[in-house]
């Protein structure tokens, strides 16, 4: 007998999504970006707003998915000899970063009167800058691949890390304690897991994934990209370690493969939501009452907070020789606090190392300083030198010393043209859904994606919106036409030259907005029909009669494409009959 879905359920899911689409919009549009959108929205319906929503840790717990999906995505961006360039920065900056804003955390809490060992947790827990926060931000900004987005970026993964030394911390400062905390078995199991992962990852996914997309089943591919993130995080929490460090391990080790494209673009709608699902949770925990009470403990709280974690920034930068302006934008990125803060602070209340009361008004502080965080960065884009002023294009120094070319599709037509292109030094990357032809185009020093090219995800992902040129290769008549519609809409600047087969389908992806298409074997058989002249003694007039032949051709197209096949096919006949002698 068939059943129904749990209304309940439904109800619950239609209260999230609505208060997200009302809120993200108005919040974007006004500048603060999307995360202060979806904080604003789960105040909005959580048990201290309108009360829509109750069961706020069920939700808080299930989203808290969308952090260890994020960074998985980081991780497939980050290729492990960028990440083993990064080393300094993440040991070295990223340590000096938690030290130091403990320490100028401690005597300031102490003086607040908390004792010596909630201080220490406390400093500890705001040390930590929001990952999902952060990261989001810089992506929305475009400058996660930036000199200032890579050390920040190596901050918070030092952050990340710093959890679960930090946790252990709590355990052994708790008064009951027995004080064994963090012993030397514990850590040979964690780095036993982290080997037994890597080794997994490495040479077994790989085939894995090979198998499934010779299988070209798309939806099997997706579930497979779910299974390297929850099983690669469930095994690292399993031996008490951060479950999004295991999906940021799964997500490097996956960089360096050809379906890292693929993956990317599978992942990010669930990140995206989830992510989203997670900072509402956030939005929807904080006892508004309370806060109205303590307003001026929280609001001189967060911005104190900011203060002392930017200035600790700042100089740390600056001593790693960031310049004033990268220093200043590194400060406002990560002035925040972050996420494990709250998972801290309740561990730190489970332990009677703090008050309910502290954790509440030490929540809301983190929650105030991440809502600060948009405008600390508007402040800090006004030090932008004059001489950076052409910064503001993500994408301009960059295009100037190459052009880049997104070959769609790497069959026998995408080859050749990647060949030429290479020759000429310019950038190219190739898509296409054959994991032979990926390997093949690697060889050549293309920059290589796995995936559907008539997707218009993955041509996003493969950077179709900075590509100079795109050449569409791809054998399917309708899923060409459809693509080149897709890519005109999406990216209206792009310059699309298509491959075909016949003269229908060249008319078909002419009135679909390709600013070029070539038939597959018209170069190939007017070469021949060239040789067949010239056997026949013909030629002294070959060179002449092919001319002509590609003239009337040309605007054999331009007819039908502006009449219709038929009618323009007309046309041309009528126009030669009246040039014909009498």
């Amino acid at each position: 007998m068939a059943t129904e879905a749990d209304p309940a359920f439904l109800e619950t899911a239609t209260v999230f999504l609505g208060a997200a689409v009302m809120a993200v919009p108005i919040f974007k549009r006004a500048g603060l970006g999307s995360v202060i959108g979806y904080l604003a929205a789960g105040a909005l319906i959580g048990p201290y707003g309108l009360a829509l929503v109750a069961d706020v840790q069920t939700v808080v717990g299930f989203a808290e998915f969308g952090v260890v999906l994020l960074l998985f995505v980081i991780g497939l961006e980050l290729r492990l000899s960028r990440l083993w360039r990064m080393r300094y920065e993440i040991f070295g900056l990223g340590l000096a970063q938690v030290l130091l804003t403990g320490a100028l955390l401690f005597p300031v809490l102490r003086m607040a009167g908390f004792g010596w060992k909630p201080a220490l947790v406390i400093g500890s827990a705001l040390a930590l800058s929001s990952t999902a926060f952060a990261v989001q931000l810089l992506r929305e900004r475009g400058d996660l691949s930036r000199p200032y987005g890579d050390r920040a970026f190596s901050i918070l993964l030092f952050q990340d890390l710093a959890i679960v030394p930090l946790l252990a911390m709590i355990a052994i400062l708790a008064p009951y304690a027995r004080g064994d905390g963090l012993v030397l078995e514990n850590v040979a199991i964690a780095l036993g897991a982290v080997a037994a992962l890597v080794l997994v990852v490495r040479y077994g996914m790989g085939p894995l994934l090979t198998v499934i997309a010779r299988s070209k089943a798309d939806e099997v591919f997706t579930a497979a990209a779910l299974l390297v993130v929850i099983g690669s995080a469930l095994a690292m929490h399993a031996v008490g370690l951060s479950m999004a460090m295991g999906a940021f391990i799964a997500g490097v080790l996956m960089a360096d493969t050809e379906f890292r494209h693929q993956l990317e673009t599978d992942i990010e709608p669930f990140r995206g939501l989830l992510l989203g699902l997670f900072f509402m949770g956030f939005g929807m925990s904080v006892d508004w009452g309370l806060v109205a009470q303590a307003w001026w403990v929280v609001l001189g709280g967060a911005f104190g907070l900011f203060a002392v974690k930017g200035l600790a920034l700042y100089g740390l930068s600056r001593i790693a020789r960031s310049d004033h302006f990268d220093a200043v934008r590194i400060a406002a990125t990560l002035g925040q606090g972050g996420e494990f803060a709250f998972v801290m602070f309740a561990a730190a209340a489970s332990n009677l190392l703090i008050g309910r009361e502290e954790a509440s008004i030490l929540s809301a502080i983190v929650t105030l300083s991440m809502v600060l965080t948009p405008f600390a960065l508007k402040l800090a884009d006004r030090q932008r030198p004059k001489e950076e002023d052409g910064e503001a294009d993500p994408h301009a120094l960059e295009e100037a010393p190459n052009t880049r070319i997104l070959v769609a599709g790497f069959g026998r037509v995408g080859q050749v043209v990647a060949r030429v292109m290479r020759m000429r030094g310019y950038d190219v990357t190739v898509i296409d859904n054959s994991t032979r032809l990926i390997r093949m185009g690697a060889s050549m020093g293309a920059t290589v994606y796995y995936g559907d090219a008539r997707r218009l995800d993955v041509l996003k992902m493969a950077g179709a919106a900075e590509a100079d040129m795109i050449f569409l290769c791809i054998d399917d008549r309708d899923g060409a036409k459809a693509a080149v519609e897709k890519i005109r809409h999406a990216f209206p600047e792009a310059i699309i030259l298509a491959d075909t087969y016949d003269r229908f389908s060249e008319v078909e992806l002419r009135e679909a907005g390709a600013h070029e298409v070539v038939r597959e074997t018209f170069e190939s058989a007017v070469e021949l029909a060239r040789r067949g002249l010239h056997r026949m003694g013909d030629g002294d007039v070959a060179a002449d009669l092919i001319e002509e032949f590609r003239r009337r051709d040309a605007e054999l197209a331009r007819l039908q494409t502006q009449y219709g096949i038929q009618e323009g096919l007309q046309k041309l006949r009528e126009k030669y009959t009246l040039d014909q002698p009498g």
